[in-house]
């Protein structure tokens, strides 16, 4: 932040969102991305990806295989699959590489490359300019935003952070969205509701009832956002985007022919802070929400 800390904080504080360019160099974001190659190459078709759809009981067994996958990848490293891209057997429609959609949720804790990112010093000194005291890291994800042509565009649609994992009092979740890519407006940068970070949460998302036929189910509802108030935040290649936990933001379609890779991580100020019982996701005994401070 610099000399100029005080502007860029009050104009965190105004618009919920905070963007540093060139926060991360080069070589730190080609070793990102070298290392989910890597990870990439490794990795094996979870058996839930695998199922020949044939009774219903199948389905339910495969939706519940998911939901678990999904659920308990707090505390490890695992793969989402973009629709589409797999047969019913299990094996690749198209390139392995491009038929992922995000890894999560816990490279901050395993993985060496995304571990030094997350603890980096200039986060830290990061963290502490922004006054936060006992910030943990609760999650972090690898998204690679892939043109994928024979499939459909996806858009990830308007959202607060907070909606997915709620803290009692609110304020407490921090974004770090760092642009391992140009993100540009055709491959599907950021945009954002500048100030829509001061008008609380309107959904939340929360653990289903154990024997419902989701894992997880939304209170409340999503407000029909107004197109024209979002504001795009196009960045290059090394940036950090600060993300407040309550600031409505979304991507659109990344219509280009190149990808938009990202690598993000959740940071919650654990000082007064309870995180609910009823999010997604939960520290486990194996993984307790690290410092970030270390």
């Amino acid at each position: 932040l610099g000399e100029s800390s005080h502007s860029h904080l009050f104009q965190f504080h105004k618009d919920g969102f905070l963007v540093l360019e060139h926060f991360f160099t080069t070589e730190e974001c080609d070793s990102m991305r070298h290392q989910i190659q890597r990870i990439i190459e490794e990795m094996e078709v979870p058996p839930h990806c695998r199922t020949e759809f044939s009774t219903n009981e199948e389905e339910q067994l495969q939706a519940q295989g998911s939901s678990d996958y999904f659920l308990t990848s707090g505390d490890k490293i695992r793969f989402f699959f973009e629709k589409g891209v797999l047969d019913e057997k299990g094996n690749f429609l198209i390139p392995k590489e491009k038929s992922v959609s995000k890894i999560g949720h816990a490279l901050h804790a395993h993985d060496p490359v995304f571990k030094q990112i997350t603890h980096s010093s200039k986060v830290q000194e990061l963290g502490r300019k922004l006054g936060l005291e006992r910030p943990v890291v609760v999650q972090s994800m690898y998204i690679f935003k892939v043109r994928l042509w024979a499939l459909p565009l996806v858009a990830v649609t308007p959202h607060q952070d907070a909606t997915f994992l709620h803290t009692e009092p609110l304020g407490r979740i921090l974004g770090f969205w760092i642009a391992l890519e140009d993100a540009t407006r055709e491959n599907g940068c950021l945009w954002f509701i500048p100030g829509s970070h001061t008008n609380g949460i309107t959904r939340r998302m929360v653990r289903a009832p154990s024997g419902a036929s989701t894992c997880v189910e939304f209170v409340g509802s999503e407000p029909a956002y107004d197109d024209s108030q979002f504001m795009p935040l196009p960045i290059s290649k090394g940036g950090l985007i600060l993300i407040h936990g309550e600031v409505v933001h979304k991507s659109e379609l990344n219509s280009s022919e190149s990808s938009r890779h990202a690598f993000t991580f959740h940071v919650m100020e654990a000082k007064d802070t309870s995180w609910s019982k009823e999010n997604w996701l939960q520290p486990t005994l194996e993984l307790p929400f690290p410092s970030l401070y270390t």
